[in-house]
């Protein structure tokens, strides 16, 4: 029996009667992430695993290009258990790397392109990180200089590893690279891989997901939509999302000997040309994109008949896009709710259009244990409106190096809080009613509004400040920073300005920005964002 033990500190492993349990369930299977692509190869060999603009790659190409960077990773001194932070578009070189990584036993923790120093420098510290893997460029952005940043602040990146030129900053991706060696035994119950938190409150968390727990969440997700070796995946998504890598994503697609077709910009006008080329069958969008994607049939050209599923998730989706989607798209809609942190709801191929359109799916394991409480912790009603509360087979015990904030974010029985406000149908359904924390959910990205009113209150003319939601027809929710101003009130462009100075990614900045003489209070003196709000909506 192979313990559910990790040899990197500060992961929280399942309790051993349930890792026990979930193995005798088939659940986990015991074979490491990186040995997986070694059966798929094997089965698919010829097959075309990866599209990345005019290259294809093979299953046996992918396998082989794995070997080769895990062997060159070894030779510039990576070692298993290291961290890496890896912050790639979509590229075919984020799998090769990825499948690198998990075969020598390294942990990637998968950051996002539109991430910047003041993230990225907090999570390489956090991770104690060994090597940063960047692009030159990408939208316009140069990482060499967010690089130089990371390398000054995190004395423990002693690696800088660009796709492109590194300039004089680092080494060239392509030149990790060595005929492959004998590699130490990888744990399947070692975490395999640390995903980025939406950062609800403060700083981003990294969330530790194990080769086990991973592998079968990527492959029951596969199993719920249907996928076979005829299926062409879209990443649409930026993949070190866990929505477009596991749900199922990237490693779904794989998993059944299928093609992953990478998207780098996916507004409808580039998407829709390259569906038709290469005939994609399944993606999945966030509800602003998607909407896009609907509204844009009326004027874009592009053949999207091999495209039978669209996937939506990342925030709610309203009735009534969910209801015209699929006729706008000529594809079967599918509801994903889901979270880094593991748990994932899906709508079925036989729900009812009612199901499918009014709510956020069902649980994808019969041993997904899930509970609906009230503020005191006491579970609702049936059909009430409460926090969801999760435990199972892929959904975390811990954040990663967060001590203090597991005593809060896990239950001393080992459930979850999500955070989600939600209902649960006599079905199984959930319906999304809110969140519990003080987040904004922009277009599929969780903005923290007590991250953001930290730098904003940096700001020389800010003396308060409330960041709070707008609700918006295409983002769902807009940020919205009301201040109170000391001496002269700065303007939009500016606050934009200085919180990009000071490292944030853009799309937390704020999106409008309110002027007030004072910001209301509770009865303990905390400032009341609700009469906030509500003040704003009778201005």
């Amino acid at each position: 029996m192979i313990e559910s033990q990790s040899t990197l500190d500060g992961f929280v492993p399942w309790p051993a009667e349930y890792a026990q349990r979930y193995r005798e369930a088939g659940y986990w299977q015991d074979v490491p992430l990186g040995e997986l692509l070694r059966d798929w190869s094997a089965r698919y060999a010829d097959r075309t695993a990866l599209v990345d603009g005019e290259r294809r790659i093979s299953y046996a190409q992918l396998d082989a290009a794995a070997d080769r960077m895990a062997a060159g990773l070894r030779e510039i001194g990576v070692r298993q258990g290291d961290r890496v932070v890896v912050q790639l578009p979509n590229v075919a070189e984020f799998v090769v790397l990825l499948f690198a990584l998990l075969r020598l036993g390294a942990v990637p923790a998968l950051t996002l392109p539109a991430h910047r120093s003041h993230e990225i420098g907090h999570l390489a510290e956090l991770s104690e990180a060994v090597a940063y893997v960047i692009p030159e460029t990408f939208g316009g952005f140069d990482y060499r200089g967010l690089a130089r940043e990371v390398v000054a602040r995190v004395p423990s990146v002693k690696h800088v590893l660009v796709l492109g030129d590194p300039g004089d900053i680092g080494t060239a991706l392509s030149t990790v690279d060595a005929e492959p060696a004998d590699l130490p035994a990888v744990n399947p119950a070692d975490v395999a891989v640390l995903l980025v938190s939406g950062g609800t409150t403060g700083l981003p968390k990294l969330i530790p997901r194990t080769h086990n727990d991973y592998a079968y969440n990527a492959r029951a997700s596969a199993e719920v939509c249907q996928l076979t070796q005829d299926d062409v995946y879209l990443v649409a998504l930026p993949v070190a999302h866990n929505f477009p890598l596991a749900c199922p994503g990237v490693l779904g697609i794989l998993g059944v000997g299928g093609t992953a077709v990478f998207l780098s910009d996916p507004s409808p006008d580039n998407a829709f040309p390259l569906i038709e080329r290469s005939g994609a069958t399944v993606t999945a969008l966030v509800p602003p994109l998607a909407m896009l994607w609907g509204q844009a049939t009326e004027w874009e050209d592009g053949d999207l008949s091999s495209l039978r599923l669209l996937q939506v998730g990342g925030a709610k989706l309203a009735p009534e896009p969910a209801r015209e989607l699929p006729g706008q798209l000529n594809c079967a809609l599918q509801q994903v709710f889901g979270m880094a942190e593991g748990l994932l709801n899906y709508t079925r191929a036989d729900d009812s259009e009612d199901l499918i359109s009014t709510t956020q799916g069902r649980p994808l394991c019969a041993d997904d244990e899930l509970r609906v409480v009230d503020p005191n912790g006491n579970d609702v009603t049936p059909g009430e409106t409460g926090e969801l509360l999760v435990r199972g087979p892929y959904t975390i015990r811990g954040y990663y190096r967060a001590a203090k904030h597991n005593e809060t974010a896990i239950t001393p029985d080992g459930y979850y809080r999500s955070g989600d406000l939600v209902r649960q149908l006599p079905t199984g359904h959930l319906i999304v009613t809110g969140r519990v924390k003080e987040v904004i959910n922009r277009g599929g990205e969780n903005v923290s509004a007590e991250e953001l009113e930290e730098h904003l209150l940096a700001h020389a003319n800010i003396r308060q400040v409330a960041v709070i939601p707008v609700p918006d027809d295409m983002l769902g929710e807009r940020v919205c920073a009301v201040i109170v101003p000391e001496g002269e009130a700065p303007a939009l462009r500016d606050l934009k300005a200085f919180l990009t100075a000071r490292g944030l990614a853009q799309y937390k900045l704020p999106d409008l920005l309110e002027l007030v003489e004072d910001l209301p209070r509770t009865a303990v003196g905390k400032i009341d964002k609700r009469e906030v709000a509500a003040r704003l909506t009778k201005a």
